[in-house]
């Protein structure tokens, strides 16, 4: 049967047009609307099966992108009878789409039903306070028209409470082996799509009475004739002025409900925006009284706040993700809102803050599938993306005023290799970066290996997972980005990756990470210890002419940019992949609450380290192969035994040690911070045996040498090294002359590594 091809945003069906065929969907995915919401469906489910036992559609169907279909003229039970009795393998199909859709709505139901009583709890209350306040300052209330004639919703008609385990029950038991033998009797497939298409009408005709319900209540709020809440709390806010406590409360009053009602709401949408921006308009202040100590807000800073107004909604709206996150989010955000101690270590902020982790990654994860090719990202999404803002309260309006600047200056990556996230994650997704290693130290190759050994998937499905760079993207987030967000964080039992005023600890442009600023800190590391990032290589491109001559080429670090604000940085891998010479990954707070280059100089000691043992293999530790990490490792662990060491040294070493917790990796790369931040500027702190282990191993640039060579303490290392250097240099002169008496050009490899074993880089 040949597919039928839909362009995106294509109309299928519309409520009331009769019902004739059901369609297959075999590539795409497809909204489906009802009043007052939507749920998608895609490859595998079928248009028109919820309505079989109608003779007309009461959905509305519209393409979300390029769909294929396959149509079956089928538009009655007694039709459909006939056709499973021909085609019992396709009973299958129609049952899970049968069972998935109606599921989606049992779940909206019930979301739906808590916003109808949340609702009209919100009306009682936000109108309590009204006449409240009107009372505490001797003001006539006016009357809300209507109310006491409205109820609380009550539910009569709801879909039984058992339909949802019973529907996702059958949807487990047609997915598994026994479901081959359920669907040779069409008397249970058909007996089963009649009782759902009931079920499924009966919960639909139950989400149109709860969407008329939550009409009804925003009329109360937003109306014809202005008569309304809004206009209530907005004529006493302006009555009261900016000044007190009571002026806060209205004003987050009406914040509320212009978030509440922008997407929900009787009155046009031109009507809405133009009541809306009348009160901002009018307001002596964009933001909430009290919310920023100075007496006046500039004009910019004004406009900026009213274009971040509702930015919650402006993010969830392009995503479109599914109801009932969109719901959750906006739930848990003001509950966490409401907190008073946003990092508090009670068990339900707890709960809390893991729920809104989880909300924020599948939110993110949403967004950047949109973004990565979108021609136009709205500024919130961009904050969000770069950032981790959601909501311009949780951030603060100085804050946001901040983030607005930052995000509308921010430049492309450059020379360093600085990516903020989003730029990393594209940077994947365009096939430019390979995934990073999860912390299992296993690469996106590995994994998909690993699945096709496992005979989870094909050979073909794996040369397709390969490919395939949303694939590549989703390991990303999934294996990293959970990790090392709330790892750069720093305070691991209070993280919440949403960004929150709570958490600027400094001034966030002194705080924010940029280009300039890893290149200052990485500029200052290779003035100490010029050979950080220098890896042994071979002259490829001159393999003729150099043969196996070792040289050393410079491969500086991938900085990685994560969404949030905190303190540590993360030196997540050496390399990338198996490529020896490839960058390694670092890890840094888009704003760093602590000095960067202190953090990087920490993060250098470790790639050091760990690159040593990616180098020497199994024998990292072995003294028999002279290397950084053997001579360090055999240093620690006989330091009792040495008599280069004074009985002092011995003692501070084991207190090291201690607070280390005995983690050799840690002993050393708080003496590399000792060596570049103290003992490269003529500061000594480092006891004899670990100043010649740095010194061997990370040594200074000759300009350094030269003027530490006067301090006792240098001398002798200095006159040994000049000696070693001498020697390899007398190796290269004479491999360069070899080259010049022949008539061969030097290369300029060559050049560059005599400048590197001098120093002199």
């Amino acid at each position: 049967m040949a597919g039928i091809t839909l362009e995106k945003e294509k109309r299928i069906y519309r409520n009331g047009q009769p019902m004739t065929t059901l369609h297959l969907i075999t590539k795409g995915k497809v909204q489906v609307q009802y009043p007052g919401g939507s749920y998608r469906i895609g490859k595998g489910d079928v248009i028109g099966i919820c309505e079989i036992c109608s003779e007309v559609h009461f959905l509305d169907y519209i393409t979300l992108e390029d769909t294929i279909i396959l149509t079956y003229p089928i538009n009655n039970m007694e039709a459909l009878e006939d056709f499973l009795q021909k085609h019992p393998d396709v009973a299958r199909l129609f049952l899970m789409s049968l069972f998935r859709q109606i599921n989606m709505l049992l779940e909206q139901s019930s979301v739906s039903e808590m916003k109808c009583t949340g609702l009209y709890r919100s009306l009682l209350e936000d109108y309590e306070t009204y006449n409240s306040l009107c009372g505490r300052y001797r003001i006539q209330p006016r009357t809300l028209f209507g109310l006491e004639d409205t109820g609380a919703y009550l539910g009569e008609e709801s879909p039984d409470i058992w339909l949802n385990t019973y529907y996702m029950g059958l949807q487990h038991l047609y997915s598994v082996e026994i479901s081959k033998y359920l669907v040779q009797e069409p008397g249970i497939s058909l007996g089963m799509l009649r009782k759902g298409s009931l079920d499924f009408r009966k919960t639909y005709t139950v989400l149109e009475e709860q969407y008329r319900y939550r009409s009804q209540i925003a009329d109360f709020y937003f109306n014809q004739t202005g008569n309304d809440l809004f206009d209530l709390y907005t004529s006493l806010y302006y009555r009261l002025g900016q000044s007190g406590d009571d002026s806060k409360l209205l004003y987050n009053g009406i914040t509320q409900m212009i978030r509440e009602f922008e997407q929900n709401t009787s009155l046009s949408e031109e009507q809405f925006t133009a009541r809306v921006n009348s009160f901002y308009n009018n307001a002596e202040r964009i933001t909430a009284p009290g919310a920023q100590e100075k007496a006046e807000q500039s004009d910019t800073d004004k406009t900026i706040l009213s274009e971040l107004a509702g930015s919650m909604n402006t993010i969830l709206q392009y995503a479109g993700c599914e109801p009932e996150l969109e719901t959750s989010i906006r739930q848990d955000v003001n509950a966490y809102k409401a907190l008073e101690d946003k990092n508090a270590t009670e068990d339900s902020a707890g709960r809390l803050r893991r729920k809104l982790t989880e909300e924020f990654y599948t939110l993110y994860a949403i967004l950047f599938e949109r973004a990565v090719d979108a021609p136009y990202i709205p500024l919130p999404v961009r904050m969000f993306l770069n950032f981790g803002y959601l909501d311009e309260e949780l951030a603060g309006a100085e804050n946001c005023v901040t983030l607005y600047n930052l995000a509308c200056g921010m430049q492309e990556t450059g020379g360093f290799g600085v990516y903020t996230f989003f730029d990393w994650l594209t940077a994947i997704y365009n096939g430019e970066k390979n995934p990073s290693r999860n912390e299992f130290d296993e690469d996106y190759a590995d994994y998909v290996h690993k699945q096709k050994v496992g005979g989870n998937i094909t050979a073909a499905e794996a040369e397709a997972l390969e490919k395939d760079p949303m694939s590549r993207v989703r390991y990303e987030l999934q294996n990293l980005f959970p990790a090392v967000n709330k790892i750069t964080f720093g305070r691991i039992s209070t993280f919440c990756p949403l960004f929150t005023a709570d958490n600027v600890l400094k001034d966030l442009n002194a705080s924010y990470v940029d280009m300039s600023k890893v290149s200052k800190a990485l500029e200052m590391i290779r003035s100490i210890d010029y050979s950080a990032y220098y890896r042994e290589s071979l002259d490829y491109e001159n393999i003729d002419i150099m043969g196996k001559e070792i040289i050393h080429l410079e491969y500086l670090p991938d900085v990685i940019l994560m969404p949030n604000v905190g303190i540590r940085g993360v030196m997540w891998q050496e390399i990338e992949g198996k490529k020896r010479n490839s960058p390694g990954r670092m890890f840094f707070s888009i704003f760093h609450m602590e000095d960067i280059n202190t953090t990087m100089v920490r993060l250098t000691g470790e790639f050091r380290w760990e690159m040593c043992k990616r180098i020497q293999g199994s024998r990292w530790n072995d003294i028999s192969e002279r290397s950084l990490t053997s001579e360090y490792f055999d240093y620690i662990q006989f330091y009792r035994k040495n008599h280069d060491l004074s009985a002092d040294a011995k003692e501070r070493i084991k207190s090291s040690l201690q607070k280390a917790k005995n983690s050799f990796k840690e002993m050393f790369v708080r003496d590399y911070v000792l060596w570049v931040l103290f003992e490269g500027n003529g500061s000594p702190r480092l006891n004899k045996v670990a100043r010649k282990i740095l010194f061997t191993y990370c040594p200074f640039p000759a300009s350094l040498n030269a003027s530490l060579a006067q301090n006792p303490l240098f001398t002798e290392l200095v006159e040994h090294q000049h000696i070693v250097i001498g020697q390899k240099l007398h190796h290269i002169d004479v491999l360069m002359q070899k080259l010049k008496s022949s008539g061969t050009v030097v290369p300029v490899t060559l050049k560059l590594e005599h400048a590197f074993i001098e120093g002199d880089i």
